[in-house]
């Protein structure tokens, strides 16, 4: 005998059916609606010099501007190099000076004073020589003695000449390539100082952007070559959501349209723009011969949150409502 069930079990069992239909489409994903990850920018700040670090000034979840000092390095050695360097570079500067200013005419006046000495001292050895060569003609005085004459007067008329010599470059000054030389040597002074400056300019860390300290990895007293890692700081303002999107919603995605993000246990959404859309896909099949698998494809894109605050977090899940399409 065949049951016949009473009106009120087929009402039930719509509603049930009913309510399954609604749950299998309520499980279906909205076509525009992807899923994907909070990615901040960060950046690895080090030393440019190795050293012993002397002083570090933050510490996780401190915030910092650009320019902050964040960590100094012991730099006694550097600052006596730079005192050395600067103690040099003065003194080839005061010997250009030197040069470029000439001789003095004090120094000029005490040349010409010694060439009249000379010149009076050749007068009196001319006179000498000219007795003691008429004595020795007459066999009065020795050979000996006319020999000394000889030599006093050879010996004057070369000073004469070694003087008038001297008077002659302190009047005309230095030569052109002393003074070439000089500011050669006064520019590689300089180069010292600046270089010895820079070094010492890489004992201190310097925050080159604001952001969060997400790291502090190492300690006052630790001995660092360059490039280690000191600290690690998330960058203010750079916020971006990686995620991927099958190739139908390409169209959608075009760089510079503008998203909604949410996040679970947020009220409020954030809103974006698509930045990066990949040029190739991910994840492609061999062969792509169908509609079907052509839907498939994966494309990788970036979106960048505009107006971000602290509530979005590293790696944090979140969800993108792409903006209704319109056609």
């Amino acid at each position: 005998m065949k049951r016949i069930l009473p009106p009120l079990g087929i009402l039930f069992l719509v509603a049930v059916a009913g309510w399954l239909a609604w749950q299998r489409l309520a499980a279906r994903p909205d076509p525009g609606t992807l899923y994907g990850n909070v990615e901040i920018r960060q950046v690895d700040l080090a030393f440019n010099a190795n050293g012993t670090v002397l002083r570090m000034t933050r510490h996780e979840g401190d915030h910092v501007k650009p320019g902050d000092l964040l960590a100094e390095l012991d730099d006694d050695t550097i600052r006596s190099a730079l005192t050395l360097a600067e103690a040099r570079r003065d003194a080839t500067r005061a010997q250009l000076d030197l040069l470029l200013a000439g001789t003095r005419a004090e120094e000029i006046d005490q040349k010409r004073a010694d060439v009249e000495v000379e010149k009076a001292n050749l007068a009196n050895a001319e006179a000498v020589f000219a007795r003691q060569q008429d004595l020795v003609r007459r066999d009065v005085t020795s050979r000996q003695a006319f020999d000394d004459a000889k030599r006093t007067l050879d010996a004057t008329r070369a000073r004469i000449a070694q003087n008038e010599a001297a008077l002659a470059q302190a009047v005309h000054g230095p030569r052109l390539e002393e003074i070439a030389a000089a500011r050669a040597n006064l520019a590689a002074s300089e180069a010292t100082v600046a270089l010895a400056r820079t070094q010492l300019s890489h004992m201190r860390l310097i925050s080159p952007t604001g952001g969060i300290v997400m790291t502090r990895v190492i300690e006052p007293g630790t001995v660092v070559l360059p490039s280690a890692a000191i600290y690690s700081v998330a960058i203010d303002g750079e916020v971006w959501v990686r995620a991927f999107a099958p190739e139908p919603l390409l169209p959608r995605l075009a760089p510079g349209n503008e998203v909604s993000v949410s996040a679970d246990g947020h009220p409020t959404a954030w809103r974006g723009r698509v930045g990066y859309v990949s040029p190739a896909a991910e994840f492609t099949p061999k062969t792509v011969e169908t509609p079907e698998l052509r839907s498939q494809l994966v494309y990788r894109l970036r979106i960048r949150i505009e107006n971000p605050d602290d509530a979005l977090r590293q790696g944090m899940p979140v969800t993108i409502h792409l903006a209704p399409n319109k056609n």
